[in-house]
């Protein structure tokens, strides 16, 4: 018997029920085929979505992971750059000596400690995995230099690099600056 047959049997179920909106009263009608199908669909739509959020879970803990590596591997970018000038400056200083000071013996200490200071800078870019890009004889790499002028010249192909004006220095696989560079064109 159905609630529907036994509310209209009996009156005091009928009563009860009085006013509550039909689709809220437990209608036995269904049959449990029905409920078995709905509740396996249920069940099956559950399951997706864990699989889902498990998914996306570990989605996100692998993106974390290479963040937080990229962020031990380049945390020192910006120092970095920074540093790059000084050394700039060190080898501009060491190129600007003449021969004739250098062999002076009022001069020695200093280029000396010129070169030290020098070759101490290359030892800590390299121990940070700080490399100076290869430039010069080169084809011009748009990734890697930076071309500020053509210069005509019959001995190399047109767009080789012919003159490093700036070094340029990679941090692992980066680039930290570009090498700035004259690229050969052909003769007019």
């Amino acid at each position: 018997m159905t609630d529907t047959e036994r509310r209209s049997h009996d009156p005091e179920a009928a009563a009860e029920l009085e006013g509550v909106p039909a689709d809220m009263i437990d209608d036995t009608t269904k049959s449990l085929e029905e409920d078995l199908a709905r509740l396996s669909h249920d069940l099956e739509t559950a399951k997706q979505d864990v699989l889902y959020a498990k998914a996306e879970t570990q989605n996100v803990r692998r993106r974390l992971e290479k963040d937080i590596a990229d962020a031990r591997a380049y945390a020192a970018t910006g120092f970095a750059r920074d540093v790059l000038s000084v050394a700039d400056n060190i080898a501009r200083a060491l190129e600007a000596i003449p021969a004739d000071l250098r062999a002076d013996d009022k001069f020695r200490n200093l280029v000396a400690g010129l070169d030290a200071t020098g070759r101490e800078i290359e030892k800590v870019f390299a121990s940070h995995g700080i490399t100076r890009i290869a430039a010069k004889g080169l084809p011009l790499d748009p990734h890697q230099h930076q071309a500020m002028i053509e210069m005509p010249s019959a001995d190399v192909e047109p767009g080789t690099v012919v003159q490093e004006l700036q070094a340029g220095y990679m941090i692992k696989d980066r680039l930290l600056r570009a090498a700035m560079v004259a690229v050969a064109k052909k003769p007019d």
